[in-house]
């Protein structure tokens, strides 16, 4: 039975049963005596049925080994031994579009729907990459979430939308919801919104269908995924969007603020092409040497510039920043600082940004507590929200990785490519002890007050942008 979005979504309504009564309404308003002649019938919803049928024309497999096969209405894929992750590509390219789809999948295979997907020769050999709608089966639960496939990892991983999560049923039919119009993405899932991000990497792509790969103890049994009912709407699709659902919009667009951050508060606190609002940590502008802008990248070079500073200074923020490391680099994110507790240097808590594989600091502190995420010489990062598997998701050297610190009274999180590593409250008598423990040891009220945003010069090259900071 076919369905239509109500007016108040995620409600359907039947399109068979609502509309033979609506039509015994109207005739019966018609034939009334004086009535007026009936209004003009509701334009249909441009739906297109894309779902593959058997032979899958129009389709192609590309990637790992899986299977794909198409019959009464369903596209299954099956996992087979093999170590790449296999998809089931549209001959078709899409810009602009509206996508619907029921998927279900074995509790044991991720999956997902890639959503203007890319590939090319001159991109890892022609690997299938771009933005996908996650199917993922796990404990964590991130269906619809956003994940930048075989580039930036995720985009939103639901880690902070429990309503999305629970709307989510393993082992049995889930429906989604996909809005690529502009820069602009939205997913729902069973009704639920689930991502809202602006992005403006990819403006057209194809649609596949994934079936990932699986350790080969665990693809000799051939869990497979179902997908059916696919269809989308790529005429105006704008004209069908749901309305705003007040999900929080996670802006990707690299220097710019989305419309969605503004109103929730976000700023730039570096606009991208000027030293405004920086100083260095000896003097009152911007550093003469050791520091750069150029083509919307801030830099420290690592040729004595010093640390750089904002001119503001933050008490309760959340802040985000884009970073790139170049090979065994140091660096850091220093927050709540005060200048004033050493004539040296300026000490503060610390987001540690460091090449772990290569730079020997790494190896040093206690238990990992002076690796990339982590709060400097105190907390070593552990994954907060997916404890099954503890390890922190890092982009390549060379590639960007996005840092978030959240500073609300004394509790303070420390997140890296949407997961949260660090989680401490400050002047609580778990971190004395740690205070205690540390190079700090000898620093009265270290980490107590307002203070300046720092960006560390150790010396190596580490490239910014996207810094943005909302107060609260």
């Amino acid at each position: 039975m076919s369905s239509v979005y109500d007016h108040a979504p995620p409600r359907y309504i039947s399109t068979t049963a609502s509309s033979l009564c609506a039509a015994a309404f109207a005739i019966a308003l018609w034939l009334a005596p004086g009535a007026p002649a009936p209004a003009a019938a509701p334009q249909a919803v441009p739906w297109r049925e894309v779902t593959p049928g058997p032979g899958l024309a129009g389709w192609r497999v590309t990637g790992g080994k899986a299977t794909y096969t198409a019959a009464n209405g369903e596209v299954v894929g099956r996992a087979v031994p093999g170590k790449g992750n296999s998809w089931l590509v549209s001959d078709a390219l899409y810009g602009d579009f509206i996508l619907e789809y029921d998927a279900k999948t074995d509790p044991a295979l991720n999956s997902g729907m890639m959503i203007r997907g890319q590939s090319r020769p001159d991109y890892r050999n022609g690997v299938v990459f771009g933005y996908q709608a996650e199917i993922d089966p796990s404990p964590r639960a991130w269906s619809a979430g956003l994940y930048d496939e075989q580039r930036r990892n995720w985009l939103y991983s639901l880690g902070t939308n429990e309503p999305a999560r629970r709307a989510f049923r393993s082992g049995d039919w889930n429906h989604y919801r996909v809005e690529a119009i502009g820069n602009r993405l939205r997913t729902w899932i069973n009704g639920v919104p689930a991502a809202d991000i602006a992005d403006d990497t990819d403006a057209r792509g194809f649609i596949a269908m994934q079936v990932h790969a699986l350790p080969d103890a665990e693809a000799v049994r051939g869990p497979e995924v179902h997908f059916r009912k696919i269809r989308v709407i790529t005429d105006s699709p704008a004209r069908y969007a749901l309305p705003a659902t007040g999900l929080e919009q996670q802006g990707w667009l690299a220097n710019r603020l989305s419309d969605g951050e503004r109103r929730a508060g976000w700023k730039l606190i570096w606009d991208g092409k000027t030293g405004t609002g920086w100083r260095t940590a000896h003097g009152s502008g911007f550093p003469a040497k050791g520091w750069s802008i150029r083509d919307g990248v801030l830099s420290v070079e690592g040729n004595g510039g010093g640390d750089l500073l904002t001119a503001n200074s933050y008490r309760n923020f959340e802040l985000s920043v884009d970073f790139r490391l170049t090979s065994g680099a140091n660096s850091g994110i220093k927050y709540l600082i005060d200048p004033k507790l050493s004539k040296d240097s300026n000490v503060g808590l610390e987001y540690q940004l460091l090449d772990d594989e290569r730079h020997p600091d790494a190896k040093l502190g206690r238990d990992g507590d002076r690796t990339l995420a982590g709060l400097y010489d105190l907390i070593a990062p552990r994954n907060l929200l997916d404890p099954a598997n503890p390890g922190k998701r890092i982009n390549a050297v060379g590639e960007w990785n996005r840092a978030v610190i959240v500073v609300r009274g004394r509790h303070v999180e420390h997140w890296l490519n949407g997961f949260k590593l660090v989680e401490y409250d400050r002047g609580s008598p778990e971190f004395r002890k740690l205070v205690a423990m540390s190079k700090f040891a000898s620093i009265p009220g270290f980490g107590d007050d307002q203070g300046p945003i720092l960006l560390q010069d150790h010396g190596d090259k580490v490239d910014f942008r996207s810094i943005k900071l909302r107060e609260y």
